[in-house]
């Protein structure tokens, strides 16, 4: 039962991340933060499933969905604050 609410969470986060970075507007950015926060659940499917590769996948990732929430986020504060 859980493994199928794990499921539906990954597909409803990943989808939602791909969408929201995808697109136009200042809502973007939260593309971001919502595929970061897909992440443990993906690395806990791969590592049950004993998916190495994917799990691998799953750290690069993450350190992809960081990197946009330290631009979109925490540097362009640092950018408003010295101007």
């Amino acid at each position: 039962m859980i493994e199928n609410i794990i499921q539906v969470l990954i597909l409803i986060l990943s989808a939602s991340a791909i969408w929201l970075v995808s697109q136009k507007s200042k809502w973007s950015r939260w593309g971001h933060i919502v595929g970061l926060a897909a992440q443990p659940l993906w690395a806990l499917t791969t590592i049950q499933n004993e998916q190495w590769g994917l799990f691998v996948l799953t750290l690069f990732y993450s350190y992809c969905w960081s990197m946009g929430i330290y631009n979109y986020w925490i540097k362009k504060e640092k950018m408003n604050e010295t101007v």
